[in-house]
């Protein structure tokens, strides 16, 4: 009689099999999960460093522009004044503690002599403009806008010019706005409190990639041009990319270019930071799904038992006390594959679990896939929030126009490219509070938050009229019907509020399509 201890049974073949397929799809899943909770953040935060990126250097464009009409005023006050001394002072004074954005002020006449200035303590009257920068502005007579440079007085500042010219339009001198980039300047009041401790931080280059404001006054005069980045704001670009900065921290970072002045402003955060939670959050999914886990394994275990307890008994038979006939008649069955079935159903089963359980966690992103922006279970659960705290609130439907036919005549891959531009498009005409989502197809929404019928009203149109006028990716413009409606006004609830712009979206097809209606009650 041949011994069995030594053998591998049938039932630990089948509990080996069974938990190895059960630790490979779990690490299969985790995986995934993982890279593309990963992929997802890093999206996430590369396209909001780049919209903030956009935001500041709008910021910086319009604070220029401003100081340059302050300049042009004061320019045309003293082009009767240059010669009276105390309404020059009087002036000067005025407009550096008045315009934030300079840190001292000067008026100069035609070969550079400075007849005023301000503050009075720096003693800048007196002295004339000797640096290379300053008599290329005084040359010039144009308004300007200079790049770094040192001073006499040892400071690296930027100077806002703007000529003077009498009324006869001889040029008389020229008023010399500064900042001191290594003091407190306007930028520090733009850009300073967008300062993270998590890494997070902004800074400003030239049109040269040198630095003119950071977050740490040491970098300031640094050239940064062999950085990605910079290299693309000195092409005039804006976007977001991961670069890895001058420390060799990989960091997700959003540029923009300023209109007036060709400087580029930089957001950025350490990948490490953005990804920080994502080990957490596999964690979690892991452990929630843990106890079902290890009821199904337990079932796994408890199935391989009973299948195999009749081929152990056959086999313990074979072993005994059966006839040569009988062995050869067990030779003969096909027992192998019979078992391979069995096992093959319970992993089906184990899999279709697991697989439901990685569906459940991923049902619950934010984002919808295709376009980017949220979902609709994102936007129930929001207009849930919203509706319960009473506060007004404007939903815009809008229904891309004849998109069954982009999808026909063009095939599904363009109109996919057709989502993605309405998405973006949408994104842009909005405000930074708004929300969008896709709502299904072609439907999308948009949130307003304390906003009224007629602002939502507004906003569409202005996404409407921008449409009208762009080719979308089939190469003509994409028109959309879009209804407005808001709460309290005129819904109760957040299903009636959904329901009304639905209505009006509805009287906006029938009326003909391409245009919005606020909902009519």
């Amino acid at each position: 009689m041949l011994k069995t201890s030594n053998k591998i049974t049938l039932k630990s073949l089948i509990i080996g099999v069974i938990a190895l397929a059960f630790l490979l799809s779990i690490a299969s899943s985790i995986l995934s999960s993982y890279q593309g909770t990963i992929k997802l953040l890093k999206e996430q935060s590369l396209e909001t460093n780049r919209v903030y990126s956009q935001k500041l250097s709008q910021m910086v464009d319009v604070h220029l522009s401003n100081a340059l009409k302050v300049l042009e005023y004061s320019s045309m006050e003293m082009a009767s004044s240059m010669d009276d001394e105390e309404t020059l002072i009087k002036e000067a004074s005025r407009l550096q503690q008045q315009e934030l954005t300079f840190n001292s002020v000067t008026i100069a006449n035609e070969e550079g002599l400075i007849l005023a200035g301000a503050p009075i303590e720096f003693g800048l009257k007196g002295k004339t403009i000797t640096s290379e920068e300053g008599i290329k502005t005084i040359k010039n007579q144009k308004p300007t806008i200079t790049k770094p440079y040192t001073a006499s007085t040892g400071r690296v500042l930027i100077t806002i010019s703007y000529p003077i010219f009498s009324q006869e339009g001889r040029y008389e001198g020229l008023i010399n706005g500064t900042i001191y980039l290594h003091d407190s300047n306007f930028f520090n009041m733009i850009l300073g409190e967008h300062y993270y401790n998590d890494g997070s931080y902004v800074f400003v280059v030239d049109k040269e990639g040198r630095i003119i404001y950071h977050q740490n006054p040491e970098r300031v005069g640094d050239v940064v041009s062999e950085n990605e980045v910079v290299k693309r704001l000195m092409n005039g670009e804006s976007g977001a990319q991961v670069v890895t900065n001058t420390l060799g921290t990989k960091m997700l970072a959003g540029y923009s270019s300023v209109e007036n002045t060709h400087w580029g402003v930089v957001a950025q955060t350490p990948q490490s930071v953005a990804l920080n939670s994502v080990e957490k959050l596999v964690l979690n999914m892991f452990l929630t799904g843990l106890p079902l886990l290890l009821v199904a394994i337990f079932f796994a275990i408890f199935a391989a038992g009973k299948i195999a307890k009749p081929l152990q008994s056959i086999a313990n038979m074979t072993e005994e006390s059966v006839k040569e006939s009988e062995m050869e008649k067990l030779i003969q069955l096909n027992a192998w594959y019979y078992e391979a079935r069995q096992i093959k159903n319970a992993m089906i089963k184990s899999f279709s679990f697991l697989h439901g359980q990685v569906n459940l966690f991923m049902d619950k992103s934010t984002i919808d896939p295709l376009t980017g922006v949220m979902n609709r279970r994102t936007l129930e659960e929001i207009l849930q929030t919203g509706t319960e705290k009473e506060e007004e609130l404007s939903a815009i439907m809008l229904d891309i126009d004849h998109f069954k036919s982009i999808n026909d005549i063009y095939g599904h891959a363009v109109g996919d490219e057709v989502l993605k531009y309405f998405a973006e498009q949408m994104k842009k005409a909005t405000r930074e509070q708004d929300l969008c989502f896709r709502f299904g197809g072609e439907e999308f929404i948009i949130l307003l938050p304390e906003t009224n019928a007629r602002d939502a009203y507004m906003i569409a149109e202005r996404l409407r009229k921008a449409l009208e006028k762009t080719d979308s990716p089939f190469g003509r413009p994409v028109t959309f019907s879009a209804g407005v409606a808001s709460f309290p006004e005129m819904a109760a609830n957040s299903t009636e509020l959904l329901e009304l712009a639905d209505k009006a979206l509805y009287e906006a097809k029938k009326a003909g399509r391409n245009r919005v209606i606020i909902f009519n009650h």
